[in-house]
């Protein structure tokens, strides 16, 4: 008969042998024997970052998988995933480091001095967040903005907008075409198209506060500057230069079929706009409005890669924030990316490189502009501010838009609280 000690040794060799056989099952060592990287990405980008990100991995020892979900679902998915299927690297858009950052999902990066010296500081400054003291939460990539096309055959790139709008009003009579300039709205709005618009007649979002952060609490819809160059809007309406029943699939279908001769938009639609037989396209930086003293300006999407805090919780945090910290921070990973994308690089150094004359055109186009807000608050701006637009530009029955925006910020002011 065993003895107690017996039993116990034997207990405990029972237990190590059933350790031994949870190690090596096959859902825990393909972490344990080779680390793996588990990057989520966009369809738009699953390709390149595939490509790149398995040319850093070859050089550590590292596999890297790939998961291809629509762009938005990233974030939202973050939030529910089970640890065991969860990513160690997301790519999204800055405008969600306030949301991640805030509830921990995403973590700080520290890239050496000399990296990021090839950064623009707004760059930076988009993918990074804190109320006191900001640190970085993602490491930019890629520039994605709007900028104006011009149909060569049908105007010239402007001098002015007021050269602008008499050139597409005259396009505008000869096609027939319901709008003198392709520019997205819809029933719901379209505040981010429409930014070019109100950035050039004095509109912001949010103030800063002594420290540079931007003041949720200083909201810029309806600032006194706007609103004194707010009728210039109710004479486009007037005119029918711009109408919020356009939609996106209109717009482009407006400029692609050669009824309007400008067309607000970004390198998303490139592809179109090359297939289409003999149209010839400039892409330039949107026109000053004058007498308003401020620059027409697009908000600026930064696209780029995070850390999740799951990298830590798979033992791969290390590799995961040299790739992206390190690596994908560099000159000819951003160039690599900039050339699968149709996008602009962030790293100026790769900037200085790019061959491409429309890319390096819309990236020409971006100087100046607004990251959009990454501050939670944002959330409460999008519809107010798309739906001014709307109830001032939808031709007969519009709103004065003075009224429009200031009813928009009392709205968005009541949401923030």
């Amino acid at each position: 008969m065993l003895n107690i000690r017996t039993l116990r040794v034997v207990l405990a060799l029972a237990v190590v042998a059933l350790a031994a056989v949870v190690v090596v099952s096959p859902a825990s060592s393909t972490r344990n024997a080779t680390p793996t990287i588990v990057i989520w990405a966009d369809k738009d980008r699953t390709p390149a970052v595939t490509k790149i990100a398995n040319l850093w991995a070859q050089s550590k020892g590292v596999n890297v998988t790939v998961v291809q979900k629509e762009l938005g679902p990233i974030r939202e998915d973050l939030k529910t995933v089970q640890a065991d299927t969860a990513p160690d690297v997301i790519v999204g858009a800055h405008d969600w480091i306030g949301e991640l950052a805030a509830n921990g999902s995403v973590v700080p990066l520290f890239p050496s001095q000399a990296t990021l010296k090839q950064f623009p500081s707004y760059a930076l400054n988009a993918f990074s967040y804190g109320t006191a003291i900001k640190k970085l939460y993602g490491a930019p990539v890629a520039l994605e903005n709007i900028a104006l096309v011009t149909n060569t055959k049908l105007a010239k790139p402007p001098t002015s907008f007021a050269d602008m709008q008499k050139q597409a009003l005259a396009v505008k009579k000869k096609t027939g075409a319901q709008v003198g300039i392709s520019v997205q709205q819809g029933a719901n709005g379209d505040a981010y198209h429409m930014y070019p618009l109100f950035s050039g007649l004095c509109g912001y979002i949010f103030g800063t506060n002594s420290a540079g952060n931007l003041d949720p609490s200083a909201i810029g819809v309806a600032n006194a500057k706007f609103l004194k160059n707010a009728g210039m809007i109710d004479t486009w309406n007037k005119v029918g230069l711009i109408r919020s029943s356009v939609d996106s699939s209109i717009s482009k279908d407006l400029f692609l079929k050669g009824k309007t001769a400008y067309f607000f938009t970004g390198p998303w639609n490139l592809s179109d706009i090359r297939k289409t037989p003999g149209l010839t396209v400039k892409i330039t930086p949107f026109p000053t409005i004058a007498g308003t003293g401020c620059k027409s300006v697009p908000f600026l999407g930064v696209q780029g890669f995070m850390v999740t805090k799951f990298a830590a919780a798979h033992g791969v945090d290390a590799f995961a924030k040299d790739l992206v910290a390190n690596y994908m921070m560099q000159p000819d990973a951003q160039l690599a990316l900039a050339a699968a994308n149709d996008r602009f690089p962030a790293n100026t150094v790769a900037g200085a490189k790019v061959q491409d004359k429309d890319v390096k055109a819309f990236g020409a186009a971006s100087v100046g502009g607004v990251p959009m807000p990454n501050i939670p608050q944002m959330a409460s701006v999008w519809g107010d501010l798309g739906s001014a637009w709307v109830r001032s530009t939808k031709g007969s029955g519009s709103i004065p838009a003075k009224r429009s925006f200031i009813g928009a910020q009392k709205s968005i002011a009541q949401k923030i609280g």
